[in-house]
């Protein structure tokens, strides 16, 4: 008999990365906030694309560059057409591509705040044993523990002693994956078949398919 019930997180970050440049109007390091907004050049067979920032203190503009000179026939022509545009899921892809960033930036302002959408890929009655599979799709700070412990309702405490205990496993399996930040793949077996907590626990990782 089945006894496991599966359910997918898909993690979606509110607020992309900040990076730190010095502004010109401020006269001094700043974070600064994606305005959402590509600028192109074109010269001849050449473009040029730079992702637009706004100073979060005077709202000075500053252009990150993606490219310099790039040749158009060079370009796949779904990320030129992403370019022209101002496609949001393309942009956000950059707003959040970390070591692009800190090739510019002195500091990267990273938040932990994000939607979950959550999906029951098979349940069964009387189930004893959760898996919840993580979809990442852009980096977020959150740590496995903060996640697990604000979804589910349980404290984190309780979380560190069903890892001890080997009734909370992680896959890919490390010592120290409750405290690091959670990435695109990870899969979390939760074993509550003695725990008097595991209908709340229902109630937080089935039944709200949104939760903001």
């Amino acid at each position: 008999m089945c006894t496991i019930l599966r359910v997918r997180w898909t993690i979606n970050p509110k607020t992309a990365p900040q990076p730190w440049i010095v502004c010109s109007g401020c006269g001094g390091l700043k974070p600064f906030r994606s305005s959402g907004k590509i600028r192109l050049n074109a010269n001849g067979k050449k473009l040029d694309a730079w992702l637009v920032y706004k100073c979060a203190a005077c709202d000075k503009t500053w252009n990150r560059t993606l490219f310099e000179r790039q040749n158009v026939r060079g370009l796949a022509p779904a990320t030129l057409e992403a370019l022209q545009t101002n496609d949001l899921n393309w942009i956000r892809a950059q707003e959040f591509d970390l070591d692009a960033l800190r090739r510019k930036a002195q500091r990267i302002d990273e938040f932990a705040d994000a939607n979950v959408q959550k999906e029951v890929l098979g349940e069964t009655d009387g189930w004893t044993v959760l898996n919840i599979e993580l979809a990442v799709a852009f980096p977020v700070s959150t740590r496995l523990d903060r996640l697990l412990a604000a979804e589910l309702d349980i404290s984190r405490s309780r979380l560190q002693a069903l890892h001890r205990s080997g009734k909370l496993q992680t896959h890919p399996d490390r010592a120290d994956a409750m405290r690091r930040r959670i990435k695109n793949g990870t899969s979390v077996v939760i074993d509550l078949t003695n725990e008097t907590g595991r209908y709340p626990a229902e109630m937080s990782a089935a039944s709200r398919r949104y939760d903001e």
